[in-house]
Order: structure tokens, then C-alpha cells, then sequence
């Protein structure tokens, strides 16, 4: 069997942190975004439901593949296996969680009339 390898996506989406587990993440064609697919979610045969991880079943279900812009990339691992996917909000994330500056601009730009 060929080894898989499962990444572990951090995002920010709203006001919210999901985090999802996936076989496919790569730079997409579309400038500034990253593309996710094949996302990984636990077995419906367990005994225990985790809300989190049904709410992350709920949003991307029938989502073949996803273009998360790369500012609300907040973390990307390779894991060794999969996890538990889940949704929090922002402000009860670990840390604190701010975007990136829009890689269009130079920083000290932006406001700046010529």
C-alpha cells in the first residue's frame, strides 16, 4: 500500500477557525488561492458524535473541492494521521488569530495617495 498523505488545514472563515483534514492541498491556477480536496471526515459508524466535525460534514457536503484564499490560511501540517475536524470562533481560538496582509500591496502603501 502507497503511503497518503493527510494534511491538517488551519483557516479562517467569518469570524470563525475551521479546521479540516484533507488528501489534496496544492497551490491553485487562480492567483492568491489554495485548493482542497478529498476532504477526510471520521467514520459514521461510531457511537459517539462530535458536533464540531458533523457541522464541518453539513458545510462541505457534495464540495468536491474548495479555493480558500491564501490570507485566511492561518497553518498547513502533514500529519501522520487523521484528526477530528473542527469549527471555533476566532476570539476563543488558540491565540490570537489575525489576517495576513494582502500580499497585493506593499505594507505602508495602503491609504497612500500619490
Amino acid at each position: 500500500m502507497s503511503y497518503q498523505p493527510v494534511y491538517k488545514v488551519i483557516f479562517q472563515n467569518g469570524g470563525q477557525v475551521f479546521e479540516v483534514f484533507a488528501r489534496q492541498i496544492y497551490q491553485s491556477d487562480m492567483w492568491g488561492f489554495i485548493e482542497i480536496e478529498e476532504f477526510l471526515f471520521g467514520e459514521r459508524s461510531q457511537i459517539l458524535v462530535d458536533p464540531g466535525e458533523e457541522r464541518l460534514k453539513n458545510e462541505f457536503n457534495g464540495v468536491r473541492r474548495s479555493y480558500i484564499p491564501m490570507q485566511a490560511i492561518i497553518r498547513i501540517d502533514e500529519v501522520d494521521k487523521q484528526g477530528t475536524g473542527k469549527v471555533s470562533d476566532a476570539a476563543s481560538a488558540e491565540g490570537n488569530v489575525a489576517s495576513f496582509p494582502f500580499a497585493g500591496m506593499p505594507p505602508g502603501q495602503q491609504g497612500k495617495e500619490e
